[in-house]
Protein backbone atom coordinates (compact mmCIF):
# COMPACT_ATOMS: atom_id res chain seq x y z
CA UNK A 1 0.00 0.00 0.00
CA UNK A 2 2.85 2.33 -1.33
CA UNK A 3 0.65 4.46 -3.42
CA UNK A 4 1.37 8.02 -3.84
CA UNK A 5 -1.49 10.42 -3.38
CA UNK A 6 -0.97 14.35 -4.22
CA UNK A 7 -3.35 15.13 -1.32
CA UNK A 8 -3.31 19.04 -2.57
CA UNK A 9 -5.20 17.81 -5.44
CA UNK A 10 -7.89 18.03 -3.52
CA UNK A 11 -7.98 21.13 -2.18
CA UNK A 12 -10.11 23.27 -4.63
CA UNK A 13 -12.95 20.78 -4.09
CA UNK A 14 -13.23 20.71 -0.25
CA UNK A 15 -16.42 20.74 1.22
CA UNK A 16 -17.36 21.25 4.81
CA UNK A 17 -20.40 19.46 6.37
CA UNK A 18 -21.25 20.73 9.49
CA UNK A 19 -24.98 20.40 11.66
CA UNK A 20 -27.47 23.48 11.60
CA UNK A 21 -29.75 24.03 13.83
CA UNK A 22 -33.45 24.95 11.75
CA UNK A 23 -34.17 27.66 14.47
CA UNK A 24 -30.99 29.36 13.22
CA UNK A 25 -32.28 29.31 8.92
CA UNK A 26 -34.49 31.76 8.14
CA UNK A 27 -38.39 31.49 7.71
CA UNK A 28 -38.80 30.56 4.85
CA UNK A 29 -36.64 27.13 5.13
CA UNK A 30 -38.42 26.73 8.91
CA UNK A 31 -41.55 26.39 7.29
CA UNK A 32 -40.65 23.51 5.08
CA UNK A 33 -38.85 21.64 7.45
CA UNK A 34 -41.72 19.92 9.89
CA UNK A 35 -40.36 17.87 13.11
CA UNK A 36 -36.82 18.38 12.57
CA UNK A 37 -34.29 20.32 14.96
CA UNK A 38 -31.27 19.93 13.01
CA UNK A 39 -30.09 19.97 9.36
CA UNK A 40 -26.48 19.73 7.84
CA UNK A 41 -24.90 22.17 5.63
CA UNK A 42 -22.51 21.39 2.96
CA UNK A 43 -20.38 24.61 2.26
CA UNK A 44 -17.87 25.86 0.15
CA UNK A 45 -14.37 27.42 1.71
CA UNK A 46 -15.54 30.70 1.85
CA UNK A 47 -18.72 29.19 4.42
CA UNK A 48 -21.42 29.38 1.89
CA UNK A 49 -23.89 27.04 1.96
CA UNK A 50 -24.09 24.97 -0.97
CA UNK A 51 -26.54 22.74 0.23
CA UNK A 52 -29.08 21.79 3.37
CA UNK A 53 -29.87 17.86 3.79
CA UNK A 54 -31.68 16.08 6.47
CA UNK A 55 -28.91 14.18 7.54
CA UNK A 56 -24.73 13.88 8.02
CA UNK A 57 -24.68 10.90 5.84
CA UNK A 58 -26.87 12.08 2.61
CA UNK A 59 -24.44 15.44 3.06
CA UNK A 60 -21.37 12.88 2.66
CA UNK A 61 -23.53 11.20 -0.48
CA UNK A 62 -24.15 15.06 -2.09
CA UNK A 63 -20.80 16.05 -1.72
CA UNK A 64 -19.32 12.89 -3.37
CA UNK A 65 -21.81 12.98 -6.12
CA UNK A 66 -20.70 15.95 -7.45
CA UNK A 67 -16.90 15.40 -7.28
CA UNK A 68 -16.41 17.05 -3.76
CA UNK A 69 -14.24 15.83 -0.74
CA UNK A 70 -16.39 16.51 2.09
CA UNK A 71 -14.80 17.24 5.40
CA UNK A 72 -16.86 17.77 9.21
CA UNK A 73 -16.73 20.97 11.01
CA UNK A 74 -17.62 20.25 14.23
Amino acid sequence: MDTKYDMYNDAGRIVYVRAVKVEDLPEEVRDQVQGLEQLYAVCDSSGERLALVKDRKMAFVLARQNDMAPVTVH
